[in-house]
């Protein structure tokens, strides 16, 4: 039998088998932030694939903070009843999921919010700039509002039928720049030592606990490494992973890279050693080396496109599942493909749109699947021909659509 096809079970859930899809934005969502239609029919084309556990995209706990338009946010109750139909999708073909949740800290485009807030004031790269303001650093009292945010955002989704949450620690996003000294500059309880850079980590994972049930499954999704010199070193790494893990978390994703080094979509494959790139996954060695320090369950996504190189993953004992994301976005069908014995047909290539300093961002890896994301929600088949460039131009047209209903908002109000 294959591995990839054997279920297993966290604390009282079973997931029927070992794939995963990993995180991908839908941006899908409306102004206010509410799941729709779309999102129901995409998670569905997903669940009648076969697949095993579905992770959403980034969901907000702060509809200020928004990293996109177009992204779910969870801050109340508000929109329940469309939360509880999403989750019963997921139940009516035996799909586990886990919604994704996140604050994106300095992470948000020019215009997209009123301010962006980070632990510290810390500018991004002369490149991207251009795209991203310098944020303000967080009070302390407002750090303790976005800990209360998640552990609301994550009782919400329990009582939406949700199985469980990931925690958005990986990427760049803000509970990633508390762990990285590059972007974390803070002298008090919430910066300096690898002990202070990750109580943020910590606080919101017990947080979550408290305010959920003890079969509620909590995940985080963090970084191997930032892949940027000065960057958080394979030392604090490794610590992060063991405090996390002793809290009592139940899965950690692997992954690694930011908006800056976005190693997560494959962008550093070309200087990894010939022997890693035999075995596909872009993170599994490190998985190797801290499987024997954890005893929750990990997870890598990333890299994987044959069916012996996700059973010789599993079978090694590096993981427990095999993550997923890109290739869903043009194979819904994809798990029963896998689990029937065949390979990922397509090999997803860096998006390249052909303008420099767009295709050197992460931003075509998340925007070009979305397009594609729309389409399934429509029950359309996607189209992985569909040019990069025509996405972008669309992209930017929203972005500035955004800004100006902002400004007009923010006049309203004044």
């Amino acid at each position: 039998m294959s591995q990839i096809a054997e279920p297993i079970t966290i604390r009282n859930v079973t997931f029927k088998n070992r794939i995963i899809k990993g995180a991908m934005s839908e941006a899908l969502a409306n102004r206010a932030g509410q799941p729709n239609d779309l999102h129901f029919g995409l998670y569905q084309a997903w669940a009648q694939g076969g697949l095993g556990c579905a992770i959403t995209g980034n969901v907000m706990v702060d509809l200020r903070a928004k990293n996109e338009p177009g992204v779910v946010a969870i801050e109340s109750e508000r929109d329940l009843e469309r939360l509880k139909k999403w989750a019963d999708i997921g139940k009516k073909y035996g799909m586990v999921q886990l919604i994704q949740l996140s604050h994106p800290g300095r992470q948000c485009p020019k215009g997209l919010n009123q301010e962006t807030v980070a632990p510290s004031a810390v500018p991004f790269s002369p490149m991207l700039a251009t795209m991203f303001a310098t944020p303000r650093e967080l009070h302390h009292e407002e750090i303790l509002d976005i800990i209360q945010r998640f552990a609301d955002a994550a009782r919400v989704c329990e009582k939406a039928g949700f199985e469980g949450v990931q925690l958005h620690g990986a990427h760049g996003y803000l509970i990633s720049q508390f762990l990285s000294p590059l972007t974390n500059k803070r002298q008090d309880q919430w910066g300096g030592s690898i002990e202070n850079r990750m109580r943020f980590l910590l606080e919101i994972y017990h947080a979550v606990r408290a305010a959920t049930s003890e079969n509620f499954i909590i995940s985080v999704k963090l970084n191997s490494a930032d892949f940027q010199r000065g960057g958080i070193t394979e030392e604090d790494v490794i610590a992060v992973f063991k405090a996390i893990d002793q809290a009592g978390i139940d899965l950690i994703e692997v992954s690694g890279g930011t908006y800056e080094a976005p190693a997560m979509a494959g962008v550093k494959a070309e200087k990894r050693k010939a022997s890693t790139i035999a075995r596909e996954a872009y993170f599994l060695e490190f998985a190797e080396k801290i499987r024997d320090s954890v005893q929750c369950k990990l997870m890598v996504t990333g890299g994987f496109r044959s069916v012996e190189g996700m059973n010789a993953a599993l079978q090694s004992g590096a993981c427990d599942f095999i993550g997923i994301a890109r290739p869903f976005a043009v194979e819904t069908d994809l798990t029963h493909r896998l689990i029937a014995g065949q390979d990922v047909k397509y090999a997803v290539k860096p998006i390249k749109t052909g303008v420099p300093f767009v295709d050197k961002m992460a931003v075509m890896e998340i925007i070009w699947y979305a397009a594609q994301f729309k389409a399934i929600g429509k029950g359309k088949k996607p189209n992985p021909k569909l040019s990069p460039l025509l996405v972008f131009l669309n992209y930017a047209k929203g972005n500035v659509k955004a800004l100006i209903q902002g400004r007009i908002n923010s006049r309203k109000s004044a």
